[in-house]
């Protein structure tokens, strides 16, 4: 038996693995059950492994796996102020054609670096090709890009990532985009409109969310998925 506490965490962290694939962190856990302090979320995971629900992963930085779920399980409560889309991650270190859904794979070429931090170089040419599941695509043409920098960490992407993008010139507000600020440098960021201004949000409290004019920001396409290889 649970307590009411360890259920609504158990609940979230499978929530978050099913749609993300990553782990959520202490803090989105601490915010999302509402803990004063993280060492409530410690003791939680650790009441779990105990009785079997979660196991932690070695060697792999906010790494948890549910073993089992509670009978009659019940969906939790997304975190507060989080935003509901989230990338789906393929983890590059296992073929991709083992990626759970996947029955198809498509080959995608790496275009170069993106800077989730200070924008960087604009894309560049193609350097590398990736085969990616067509499950994560959908329609419309595809790239890839490396991710270099900590500001998207939040939404869960990581400096060593790689982003899988829809090509578009088209994106709504909260989308994660790759955006071209002053037609020359590229970064990726959340997209934020604010009346005629556009703003380019980080998920990282240590970087501040940059505001441009429309005419500034030229949007080169949408996030769809993350690729990340474990060493």
């Amino acid at each position: 038996m649970l307590t009411r506490k360890q259920h609504e965490l158990l609940m979230f962290i499978h929530e978050r693995l099913k749609e993300t694939g990553v782990s959520p962190s202490f803090d989105e856990m601490k915010e999302a059950l509402d803990l004063a302090s993280k060492s409530g979320i410690h003791r939680l995971i650790t009441a779990l492994e105990e009785r079997g629900f979660l196991r932690r992963l070695p060697h792999r930085a906010r790494a948890l796996e549910v073993v089992k779920l509670p009978e009659q399980a019940t969906t939790a409560a997304p975190a507060k102020g989080r935003a509901p889309f989230r990338p789906q991650v393929v983890e590059g270190a296992r073929p991709v054609e083992a990626a759970p859904v996947a029955n198809d794979v498509r080959e995608l070429p790496v275009l170069g670096r993106i800077a989730a931090g200070v924008p960087i170089e604009a894309i560049q040419h193609e350097k590398d090709r990736v085969l990616v599941p067509e499950s994560m695509l959908g329609g419309g043409e595809h790239f890839v890009l490396d991710v270099q920098g900590d500001s998207m960490i939040n939404a869960g992407i990581l400096d060593g990532d790689q982003v899988v993008i829809r090509r578009t010139d088209q994106a709504n507000s909260g989308d994660i985009v790759v955006a071209l600020v002053l037609g020359e440098e590229a970064t990726l960021k959340r997209l934020r409109r604010k009346g005629a201004s556009i703003a380019l949000e980080a998920a990282n409290p240590a970087y501040e969310t940059r505001i441009f004019g429309p005419d500034q920001v030229e949007v080169q396409g949408k996030l769809v998925g993350l690729l990340r290889r474990y060493h």
